[in-house]
């Protein structure tokens, strides 16, 4: 899951920002059953519309999967050569932006 408008549309310097990578989902069930290589982290963008990406790899197998070193400037395309992932099975975004005014709650 990232964020490649991170920290903002307009200027998007931290893309992509990396909120959350599963490995070792068995097919026919969910995430909560992978391997959490890097924690879920809620988005919480502070200005403009976000648009947060999931995308889904087939693994050829179990491998060690090693969590970069930050989430900033994270490359899907050089993660998937990396470990040798093939184009995605699927992909899915959604937008999301700070609601306006002083102590507006977050949209997720």
């Amino acid at each position: 899951m990232v964020d490649p408008d991170a920290p903002s549309p307009s200027d998007p310097n931290l893309r992509e920002y990396l909120h959350w990578l599963v490995t070792d989902i068995p097919a026919t069930t969910g995430p909560a059953f992978g391997n959490v290589v890097v924690p879920y982290e809620n988005p919480i963008p502070i200005m403009g519309i976000h648009r947060i990406i999931f995308v889904l790899f087939r693994q050829l197998g179990r491998e060690t999967v090693y969590a970069p070193g930050w989430r900033q400037n994270f490359n899907t395309r050089g993660f998937a050569e990396l470990y040798n992932l093939g184009l995605p099975v699927t992909a899915i975004h959604f937008n999301i932006q700070r609601e306006n005014g002083t102590g507006g709650r977050r949209l997720y």
